[in-house]
This record gives structure tokens, C-alpha cells and sequence, in this order.
């Protein structure tokens, strides 16, 4: 994929469907008794991995174009699939469905692609344990593929030693079927789709500062759940619409979740000029329209609470602090060696090719913002968040810009390029 410098972006897009709340609505549809209808729903490969699981173990799924209908069968519906459960490149499908499967009267071996089977998973495998499960990583590396044998549960309380929503998630869906009320406790909390999304099909989920808390057994019942659009999707036209002069750019019904909305206050933080319009409630989920205008960015540190708000989102930080006048340092982000690339590697190595001066730390990355960046050959290593970071890179940046395998982001944004040039003008 060639890209190349943009005078300006103008005009209105809205992005696709939430990833997150997308994994969700099929896996708690999948478990409640009665048909759950998802609309704008995000069609891309990962959330496609969790139907087919689904669809695997008995549950009907029909997917349109308009909808999905989840025909669920209740919380012990699920049967045992007749072949090997295969996540793709999906972390969220691994890890939470580990947490369902988990309770099962049925054994599974789940596994996924290349990248997958390097993610680490000792972090859920820990804590299930801990509540009585029996999961075997098959190479015995802590690494998919896994062999989950079903068995009965108790509930716990676990300390996680990390901010993630896919740990605090597999738990709490692990706790469905405990004996006991089963509870996590995160350092910082992380986004909270779950405990929203399961309160809404009818389980007893409470949350107090950093702790949620599930009861077992709950009769979960069908929804309608309309989508809203994914902010870490909108936030490579933030970025691009604060970093390319004379644009503006009008993004409707994003999801701005406080759990993670991080991107919008870095943004402002650094002198975006961003207008939060029409904002309102919508499937228990807080969303708005965003308007994005040309504006001099600064450096800031980023650093603490606010990292799991995004932490997906990274990448096109740096790119936007890149182009921005002083540094920005980020700290306290180890968790993007084990996405689905080491993102602090991956990002220092391409805007380092283009020209920044940055430099790779432990926990994140030093960038010293406001020199011209030139075009370059850049690898995406197969991850959608880079391919898209940097084809935001590219809008700025003199020459050419030649993405490897930019094909990638139909993991996440399968029209990604499509609505980038609909913009550019």
C-alpha cells in the first residue's frame, strides 16, 4: 500500500462498530436464553472468529449486513464443539471464551493463528486456575493452542497484577458459573464493557473503585444492542485531522466510554482542538460525535491511570507526537510488547526510518516532536493498529510511504483506506 502527503482532509465519516462491545454482544448473546439483535456490528476478522466459535458449539448465529441474530440458549446451552475452537488473531476471543469454556461439561482444545500462539496467556490461565480450572498450554509454553477441560468452579477474589480488560473479563465470565461470587481488583481500572454489557442482559455485576464483582447463575435474557463506533478506529482521524492543516473532520456516534476515552484527553492535552457534540446515552454505552480541525500540537507526558484508557491507541499517539513541537514521553505501557506485535519496538523502528527522533524505553517511548518526516518502506508486521498508525504518518510526510502487508487492518477496519481517501481533498 503507497500513500502520500495530503493537503487536507475534509468531510463526515462514521467508523465501524466497537471491536470490543462486537466479542461481547455474540459471546453474552451466545449465553442468554432468547434472540440478542446487534446492529452495526463490526464485520472484521477477529469479531468473525467469535462467531464461528460460537457457532461451533451449537448456538445459531445469522449475520447480515443490517444485523446479527444470536439465537442463544442459555448459560449451559453450549455444546461441545466437534473440532478445534481457532480464535484466529483474536486476544479477546482467546481469552474470554477461555473464562466460558472454562465451566463447560465438555473438553476443547482453542487455538489461532501464528501471533496468537505467541500471545501470553499465563495471565488468564493463573486465576481460572485459581478458581479450579483445568487448562494445559499444549506446548508448554503458557501460549495458545490450549487444551481446556471443563470442570465445576469456585469463586475467588483476584488481585490482578495488570490493568486489562481481557484478564478482569475472563474471570468474571469464569464466575457465571462459580460456586460464590467471584471478584477482581485491577491496579488501574480498565475498560468496562463487561460489566455494563452483563448487567444489561440481566447478571449481578457490581463495581467499586478498581473492584468488579459477579454472582453465579444469573438468567440471562436476549437484547437489542446497537453498536456504537469504535473510538480506537476514530482515532486515526483524530489524529490525522489534528496533524494535516487546513482539515476538519466530523466523526459520528463514537464510543467515548470513560474506560476509554484516554485518546481525547492526550489529545487535548497536547492542544487538539477537538468539540464533543451530541452526546448521549446509548445502550448503557456514552457516545457523541466528534469534530476534528487543524491545530499545533505539544508534547506531554503520558503515564499512570490513564494508559489502559488507551493503550490501543499508542501507536497513533506517537505518530501525532511526532509531528508535534517538544517531547512526549510515555511511560508504564509494557503491555504493548505483547499485542499483536512488541508495539514499542515496531513504532520506534518505523517513525525512526521516516526521520523522528525516538527513543524505545522499557515501559513506552521518548519522542521528540517537530521535524519534517519523510516517506519510507515500513512493515506492518501484520498488525492492524500499525498499519493504520502509519498510513496516518504517511499524510504528513514528504515522498512516498510504502506499507508491507497494510492488508492487515481488516482485522479491525476493513474499509479503513476506502474512508481515509474519502476524505482527502
Amino acid at each position: 500500500m503507497i500513500l502520500q502527503r495530503a493537503n487536507k482532509l475534509q468531510g463526515e465519516i462514521t467508523v465501524p462498530g466497537d471491536k470490543s462491545i462486537s466479542h461481547r454482544a455474540v459471546m453474552f448473546g451466545s449465553l442468554a436464553k432468547g434472540t440478542t439483535r446487534v446492529t452495526h456490528f463490526l464485520q472484521g476478522a477477529d469479531c468473525l472468529s467469535t462467531i464461528s466459535c460460537f457457532q461451533k458449539m451449537g448456538i445459531e448465529i445469522e449475520n447480515t449486513p443490517e444485523e446479527i441474530l444470536i439465537h442463544g440458549k442459555g448459560l449451559y446451552g453450549l455444546s461441545a464443539p466437534a473440532q478445534v475452537l481457532d480464535a484466529g488473531n483474536s486476544g479477546t476471543t482467546t481469552r474470554l471464551i477461555s473464562g466460558i469454556l472454562a465451566a463447560q461439561n465438555f473438553n476443547v482444545t482453542l487455538t489461532g493463528d501464528a501471533s496468537i500462539c505467541k500471545r501470553p496467556m499465563k495471565r488468564i490461565i493463573t486465576p481460572l486456575s485459581m478458581m479450579g480450572a483445568k487448562i494445559t498450554s499444549k506446548n508448554g509454553n503458557d501460549c495458545a493452542p490450549l487444551l481446556i477441560e471443563g470442570t465445576a468452579l469456585n469463586g475467588i477474589h483476584y488481585d490482578s497484577p495488570v490493568a486489562s480488560a481481557q484478564v478482569k473479563s475472563s474471570v468474571l465470565l469464569a464466575g457465571l458459573y462459580a460456586e460464590g461470587a467471584t471478584s477482581v481488583t485491577e491496579p488501574f481500572l480498565s475498560r468496562n464493557h463487561t460489566e455494563l454489557m452483563l448487567s444489561a442482559f440481566g447478571a449481578t455485576v457490581t463495581s467499586e473503585d478498581t473492584t468488579a464483582t459477579i454472582l453465579p447463575h444469573p438468567d440471562l435474557h436476549g437484547l437489542e444492542i446497537n453498536v456504537p463506533g469504535d473510538i480506537s478506529s476514530a482515532a486515526y482521524f483524530i489524529a490525522a485531522g489534528l496533524i494535516v492543516p487546513n482539515s476538519e473532520i466530523l466523526i459520528k456516534n463514537v464510543g467515548i466510554n470513560p474506560t476509554r476515552d484516554g485518546i481525547l484527553k492526550v489529545a487535548l492535552e497536547m492542544g487538539g482542538n477537538i468539540e464533543i457534540l451530541n452526546k448521549r446515552i446509548d445502550g448503557g454505552e456514552l457516545t457523541a460525535d466528534l469534530l476534528i480541525k487543524s491545530s499545533s500540537l505539544h508534547g506531554t507526558t503520558i503515564e499512570g491511570e490513564i494508559i489502559p484508557t488507551l493503550i490501543d491507541e499508542i501507536p497513533v499517539i506517537a505518530v501525532m507526537a511526532a509531528y508535534a513541537d517538544g517531547t512526549t514521553t510515555i511511560k508504564d505501557a509494557a503491555e504493548l510488547k505483547v499485542k499483536e506485535s512488541d508495539r514499542i519496538a515496531i513504532v520506534s523502528e518505523n517513525l525512526a526510518k521516516m526521520g523522528c527522533d525516538i527513543t524505545p524505553t522499557d515501559d513506552g517511548m521518548i519522542i521528540k516532536g517537530g521535524k519534517p518526516l519523510r516517506g519510507a518502506a515500513l512493515d506492518s508486521y501484520l498488525d492492524h493498529r500499525i498499519a493504520m498508525s502509519f498510513a496516518v504518518a504517511a499524510l504528513l510526510a514528504d515522498g512516498e510511504t510504502d506499507i508491507k502487508d497494510a492488508e492487515c487492518v481488516n482485522i479491525s477496519y476493513p474499509t479503513f483506506y476506502r474512508d481515509l481517501e474519502s476524505l482527502i481533498s
